[in-house]
């Protein structure tokens, strides 16, 4: 029982700190937030498992871990409110060809990813963008003047 007691904490502490590293999806991590990243698996195991090298340790956290993924899953399909506090809210970094500097600010993201983004989407000029959104899932999306 203490280890999923232990998963149950490490899984609440770990949404806390990916969601409070903002909307970044996996390709857009700085190499820092990828070694942050490998480095957890070893540290979470050893804070939920102590010594406890079982295969039925192994097994309790892991289903606890999977439990607490379709619990959220679960929760942000039937729930609005949910879905808001567990994934995030689309935010809009671009309106009317103009960049939301308060945006930008909230998610620590510079203009020039922005306009990195947009030429990616083949958008040579942010004045040519009705909407620039920000989504939940991290992924930058534009809408031009022209369709």
């Amino acid at each position: 029982m203490e280890i999923v007691l232990r998963a149950t904490v490490v899984y609440g502490l770990l949404f806390v700190l990916f969601r409070g590293m903002r909307k970044r999806s996996l390709a857009e991590m700085s190499p820092f937030e990828m070694i942050l990243l490998v480095a957890l698996g070893d540290i979470v195991q050893q804070g939920i498992t102590q010594e406890d090298y079982s295969l039925t340790g192994a097994f309790l956290a892991a289903g606890t871990f999977a439990l607490w993924v379709s619990g959220m899953t679960w929760a942000s399909f039937r729930s609005p409110t949910a879905r808001r506090i567990i994934e995030g809210v689309p935010l809009v970094i671009v309106d009317d060809g103009k960049v939301v500097e308060a945006a930008l600010r909230l998610e620590h993201l510079p203009v020039e990813e922005v306009e990195e983004a947009a030429r990616l989407q083949g958008i040579d000029d942010l004045a040519r963008v009705r909407l620039g959104v920000l989504e939940a899932s991290g992924k930058m999306s534009f809408i031009t003047r022209d369709g």
